[in-house]
């Protein structure tokens, strides 16, 4: 976890007293790898929970979720199902212990998205700063004011960067930092460039103003494949909700205007 934290990220009072319940559940799933090189402490990172006690609340929800799910599967398991608990125990137990996998993945992801999202507007106020004669550092603390107003999660991001950089870290490192937190490939290939550019003097106003149109571009790009997947993914609403609705408003008239004129008949018969 990163030592800063921003106002933003500041955990409400009830965290502390979670992890405090949890640490010895989390001692039972928390593996034994080398913490800073973890595939989850920076999945955790990515998804913004760089608090203190965010590892000891995901480990220990695993094993507590686990044994509720044990513990309830069994408890509600009645009649035929009690022949059953051989199977539906460890599947109930599985899905409590991976659901806050499934928790995080899914706040990673939409993380990733709202940093997406935003990182072109960031990138166009970057350069109105540069263009005004700002340097980058100071850039950088001004685009994490301004963009925060939209973008909680991008302006968080920058706002740490500029606290590492008033606390003696190195430009490289803070944005190599906020590549590997943000885990967003595009801002991972922004750092590289300003890098570049920093080393061999070009111009970084003109270097971020490509990027910021590339960015720009592929976002376009994204939704308009999000609007040619709409007609697919609408076949079986349609199919299931809206057609059995339509049949039965346009046909159902037809029909029982058909079983009265009928209904004598076949009762004559």
């Amino acid at each position: 976890m990163q030592p800063g934290r921003t106002p933003a990220e500041t955990p409400g009072k009830w965290l502390p007293k979670v992890a405090e319940w949890l640490q010895p559940a989390a001692k039972i799933t928390q593996p034994k790898e080398d913490w800073m090189k973890s595939r989850v402490r920076r999945r955790l990172m990515n998804a913004g929970f760089r608090g203190d006690e965010a590892p000891t609340i995901y480990f220990g929800s695993k094993a507590a979720l686990a044994v509720a799910f044990f513990v309830l599967t069994f408890i509600l398991a009645v009649g035929d199902m009690r022949e059953k608990l051989p199977l539906l125990l460890p599947l109930m137990t599985a899905i409590g212990y991976y659901l806050p996998n499934v928790f995080l993945i899914l706040s990673m992801r939409q993380r990733k998205r709202e940093i997406f999202e935003a990182f072109p507007d960031a990138l166009d106020l970057m350069v109105v700063c540069v263009e005004a004669g700002l340097g980058l550092d100071a850039a950088i603390a001004k685009v994490g004011d301004e963009i925060g107003k939209t973008s909680s999660a991008l302006g968080d991001e920058f706002r740490l960067v500029n606290l590492e950089l008033r606390a003696g870290l190195t430009r490289d490192q803070a944005l190599r930092n906020l590549a590997l937190r943000t885990g967003v490939g595009d801002i991972d290939a922004l750092v590289a460039m300003l890098i570049q550019a920093d080393k061999f003097g070009t111009s970084i106003a003109d270097s971020l103003r490509v990027h910021a149109d590339g960015m720009r571009t592929k976002r376009m790009l994204r939704a308009e494949e999000a609007a040619q997947k709409l007609p697919v993914k609408l076949v079986f609403p349609v199919v299931f909700f809206i057609f059995p609705a339509l049949f039965l408003v346009l046909l159902g008239p037809s029909m029982l205007a058909l079983a009265r004129i009928l209904g004598p008949v076949m009762s004559g018969t």
